[in-house]
């Protein structure tokens, strides 16, 4: 099967052929990671302290994708999950806790990192065209990965889940995290390029780089699709 060159690494850089890939439908989850009001709203959350900061400038990139591609991408795609009676999983940075006690370290630590998110505000809920359904699973994490913590891999042997299609925020950080977990897990995963977003392009793309072909397999929300269909009963 061919792959987009843009995301292939050093390490297969003069490959021209890789397997194909197949997947059972029934067996395949979809897992979109942190997007949240917190992170996505522009006129809310880390937007305000952006602009608080004077920093909201070089973060307009960001929103601007999230707006214009991954939001839609991401919709595209839990329409086409939900339409085919598909696994649907939400991975969402919140806390038990008011006081953030129950969070991770990393997330008590000064920085980017730091956040407090209480499971029941406005910030941790995910933002409103991807607000999930009845019997849609819900991961509340207070670390990068959905499978650090949490229950989440279990549920996913549970169900019988083979196969993880990964969506999300941020590409180099939790949605990376989160690719790393499953796959150490034995789990086949699918990282869709235009449904997930870094801070800047430059970081976006160099994860995906890193992670294609050895972790997951990089692939666009239509090709994602396409893949699926082809295994559609």
């Amino acid at each position: 099967m061919k792959r987009d060159r843009k995301y292939l690494s050093f390490y297969y850089e003069t490959t021209e052929e890789f397997p194909d890939i197949s997947l059972d439908p029934k067996k395949t989850a979809l897992c979109i990671v942190d997007l949240q009001n917190e992170f996505v709203l522009r006129d809310f959350g880390e937007a305000l302290a952006f602009k608080k900061a004077g920093e909201w400038e070089r973060w307009i990139p960001f929103h601007d994708r999230l707006d214009d591609i991954v939001i839609p991408n991401n919709k595209k795609l839990l329409d086409f999950f939900r339409e085919n009676n598909m696994t649907v999983s939400f991975g969402r940075i919140a806390c038990q806790r008011e006081d953030g006690e129950d969070r991770s370290p990393v997330q008590k630590s000064e920085g980017w990192n730091n956040m407090l998110i209480h499971t029941d505000s406005f910030a941790a809920q995910m933002v409103e065209p991807l607000t999930p359904e009845k019997n849609e699973i819900v991961v509340n994490k207070t670390t990068d990965s959905v499978t650090t913590g949490t229950n989440y891999l279990q549920l996913l042997r549970f169900m019988g889940i083979e196969t993880v299609v990964v969506t999300g925020i941020v590409t180099d950080q939790c949605v990376a995290s989160t690719v790393r977990g499953l796959a150490d897990e034995g789990l086949k995963v699918i990282c869709v390029e235009d449904a997930c977003a870094s801070g800047s392009q430059e970081l976006h793309d160099a994860e995906l780089k890193i992670m294609n072909i050895i972790y997951c397999d990089v692939l666009s929300t239509n090709e994602t699709i396409q893949l699926i269909k082809k295994y559609l009963d």
